[in-house]
């Protein structure tokens, strides 16, 4: 009897916990997802801000503002105020012009940057509300303050705590009625029940549990596998929403790229060529299908900096100052500042910023020489010389294709690693590559 009672407040005492925590668990990770994703969302707003705010763009920036809370129901409002907290842009065009009063609630996180995200708790309902400054050549021209409701994460929330609950209630069931029987029959499925709490609360992917009967102890296992089953699903969504967001990002990166590369109709199209020519570069070096493709986004990326320089340097005709030539030559660093915002994108930092490091060490921003520059800057860097010399500029025509390849051959081994150029030449000669070229119709 005793031993009956001692598995009945284990089986109680474990599934419990095993609530407690399963509750917890898809709590927080659906608040980070929320939370993330609307970061996400006032970064992405904040990083195309500045320039807008330079230009005056009003108008581009109501537009941003639109697209994004038409495509994101969940978001209570979008406001972009100024320094004195004046509302240039709100979702809510009647707010315009007014000065933007902070919700009062808890602060979750505060970034070095200066992003603020509060939990804000009003009769209207509960939201996050993020503030995200606009930082543009180091200067401050504002923020970007985005409220997203939380129903989602209540809903979801309630969902889940609705199996949890269900399953719990059979516990308990099966559990006081398994107890009338032999201790010893109980042992082995509990250890395994056990084992799957385990897992699931270090978020691993748990394997079915063993079902040692076909009684109740036996359906409750079966229960916990379809719970089980369920939190992975969930989580795989939740993975594949992350996912989207992603490539929301960079859908959003390739929109800037384009618009960076149509500033000035020299440049057009230039982060396509070079993004074109770099995978079959990458192909020649024997990198591998997901290599290359890093390489593409990379090459699609490399001049996102330029965003942050002023037109009167990026589109001037003549030679440039001193300085003029130390702030273009800022644009890796922009860059790579700029890809820092999203952690899912760290990893196309290292060509971006070293894509104009030389072979000898002579190159910016940081000197590095050799194999010390990733190959993919390194093949970068090829391409980008190419693509520039055989495009025409303010103050030079193009050069044909065999002079620029005599060129960047001459720079072997000072600009470019030499076994670079070596498979350079193999695939200007294999695929017959011109100025301005559309590889898309080579790639093999």
């Amino acid at each position: 009897m005793k031993l009956s009672l001692f598995v009945l407040l284990l089986l109680i005492s474990t599934t419990f916990i095993f609530y407690l925590v399963t509750a917890r668990i898809m709590k927080l990770h659906i608040m980070n997802e929320v939370i993330k994703r609307a970061e996400s969302l006032s970064r992405s707003i904040a990083a195309t801000a500045g320039y807008s705010f330079l230009s005056q763009d009003i108008l581009g920036l109501d537009n941003t503002v639109y697209k994004i809370k038409k495509s994101n129901p969940d978001i209570e409002y979008i406001a972009i105020v100024g320094t004195q907290m004046e509302i240039i842009v709100h979702s809510q065009i009647k707010k315009t012009g007014e000065k933007f009063q902070p919700a009062e609630g808890p602060v979750l996180k505060q970034s070095p940057d200066g992003t603020v995200i509060k939990e804000i708790f009003g009769p209207a309902g509960d939201f996050f509300e993020i503030a995200n400054p606009i930082i543009f050549m180091n200067n401050n021209l504002g923020s970007v303050i985005l409220s997203v409701n939380k129903s989602m994460l209540v809903e979801a929330q309630r969902e889940a705590q609705k199996k949890i609950i269900l399953l719990f209630a059979i516990i308990l069931l099966l559990g006081i009625t398994m107890s009338i029987f032999l201790s010893s029959f109980l042992t082995r499925p509990i250890q395994e029940l056990s084992t799957g709490v385990a897992e699931l609360k270090d978020g691993k992917r748990s394997r079915p549990l063993r079902i040692y009967s076909r009684d109740e102890l036996g359906r409750l296992t079966e229960d916990f596998n379809e719970m089980t089953a369920l939190i992975t699903s969930q989580r795989d969504r939740l993975s594949k929403y992350a996912q989207d967001l992603e490539e929301a990002y960079v859908s959003t990166v390739r929109v800037l790229s384009a618009a960076i590369d149509a500033r000035d109709h020299y440049t057009l199209g230039h982060s396509l060529r070079v993004a074109q020519i770099s995978v079959l570069l990458g192909k020649e070096m024997g990198l591998n299908p997901e290599e290359c493709e890093e390489i593409e986004i990379a090459c699609l990326f490399h001049d996102v900096g330029k965003i942050k320089i002023p037109d009167s340097i990026l589109l001037k005709k003549g030679n440039l100052s001193a300085s003029e030539r130390q702030e273009m030559m800022r644009h890796t660093e922009y860059g790579a500042e700029i890809l820092s915002k999203a952690p899912s994108l760290l990893k196309y930092i290292p060509a971006v910023r070293f894509h104009h490091e030389w072979y000898d060490g002579t190159g910016y921003p940081d000197g590095l020489s050799g194999d010390k520059i990733p190959l993919i800057a390194a093949i970068i860097s090829v391409v980008d010389v190419f693509d520039a010399m055989t495009s025409d500029r303010p103050h030079r025509k193009a050069l044909s294709e065999e002079k620029a390849l005599r060129q960047i051959i001459s720079l072997s081994g000072k600009q470019f690693h030499p076994g670079l150029i070596e498979a350079f030449i193999r695939i200007v000669e294999k695929h017959k590559i011109p100025a301005r070229p559309n590889i898309l119709e080579k790639k093999s």
